[in-house]
């Protein structure tokens, strides 16, 4: 009798060199399950500290304590020993990061050369998605981005978990589905790139916000006031920016809206908090000491839809409060005194 588990491994037996560029959470634990699925799995880190101690310790001490490393999984700080002969490569690196990493990778790399993005960002200063940014700083590139409701500590201890590649090269969606799918991993595809992404970076807005709700103790209702009236945004923005808005109801949109603006594994949600609980924003991005990327989202969100004129009430109250150092009792008050409008903007009916 087959088991579960052997019609995976049958299902995925072509091998191949990945690399993972990227020494965090999310970056470890898409190598940990690359290389427990019996590929040939190099994991940069910029730190040869911190590499030198992932391979000492057998764990990554600093992002994910306590989780070991599969034994073949091979870290390094080389970047060239890290690329050689790969045929996938993951980048999980900060947006701020993002391009100077990739302009040093372009040159390492083989003509079509499958390109991840797993970074839920948005780069400084413009409005450049991470998958612009690997279309811009190579060439003969196949590109893709992974995104979804995906806490890395959860993904590392075995809970059931599904995620979205995103790409408009479908052999490329295939592969990636194969080369991640565990017993508790699931990959589903998407043709909507931009949508995926865009849904990524947005939600780290709104898990500032219900940090902040937590932080003033109010209740469920408000919670689930603030996540659907932030999926209502997305959508309208989503809609204006030219992605399919229907994206935004899948596990890129709602689900990892959900997943983000319920826990405090979320860096976001801890950040929105702190700010709840009188930190200076300053004060609170340097007690999470990791990269909360819905911070700098906010202004380029809030200048976007400025720009294009599309009416984003949470996001102009977040940037209200974190940027403009204005009360948060008063931005509520002009948030539940603002005009009532249609609950639901989309309708199946012709």
């Amino acid at each position: 009798m087959t088991t579960q588990t052997e019609t995976i491994k049958s299902a995925s037996a072509e091998t191949f060199s990945i690399a993972v560029l990227g020494g965090g959470s999310f970056g470890t634990a898409i190598a940990n399950i690359v290389a427990g699925n019996g590929h040939d799995t190099r994991q940069w880190m910029r730190d040869p500290e911190r590499a030198s101690n992932c391979r000492e310790m057998g764990e990554n001490h600093y992002y994910l304590p306590g989780v070991p490393l599969h034994p073949d999984l091979k870290i390094t700080c080389e970047l060239e020993e890290a690329i050689d002969g790969c045929q996938i490569v993951f980048v999980a690196i900060p947006s701020k990061s993002f391009r100077e990493v990739v302009r040093r990778v372009a040159p390492l790399l083989e003509p079509g050369t499958m390109l991840i993005s797993t970074t839920k960002g948005i780069e400084h200063d413009s409005f450049h998605l991470m998958s612009d940014i690997l279309r811009e700083e190579t060439r003969d590139m196949r590109v893709g981005v992974l995104s979804g409701p995906n806490f890395a500590k959860e993904i590392v201890e075995g809970h059931y978990t599904a995620t979205v590649i995103a790409s408009d090269d479908e052999v490329l969606c295939s592969r990636i589905q194969k080369v991640l799918h565990s017993e508790t991993f699931r990959v589903y595809s998407s043709g909507d790139v931009f949508g995926v992404e865009l849904a990524g970076a947005l939600k780290n807005i709104y898990a500032i916000v219900t940090g902040m709700a937590v932080a003033l103790n109010r209740g469920q209702n408000t919670i689930s006031l603030l996540i659907t009236r932030a999926l209502a945004e997305m959508m309208r923005f989503a809609e204006a920016m030219g992605a399919d808005p229907m994206t935004f109801i899948g596990l890129a949109g709602v689900g990892d809206l959900i997943l983000t603006c319920s826990s405090d594994l979320s860096r976001n949600y801890r950040v929105g908090y702190l700010v709840g609980k009188g930190r200076p924003l300053e004060q609170a991005v340097a007690e999470i000491g990791q990269v909360a990327e819905g911070v700098n989202t906010v202004r380029l969100i809030k200048h976007k839809a400025d720009e294009l004129g599309v009416y984003m009430p949470l996001v102009s109250a977040i940037h209200a409060i974190l940027f403009e150092e204005r009360p948060i009792p008063e931005v509520i008050r002009e948030l539940m005194s603002g005009a009532q409008t249609f609950d639901v903007a989309y309708s199946a009916k012709p």
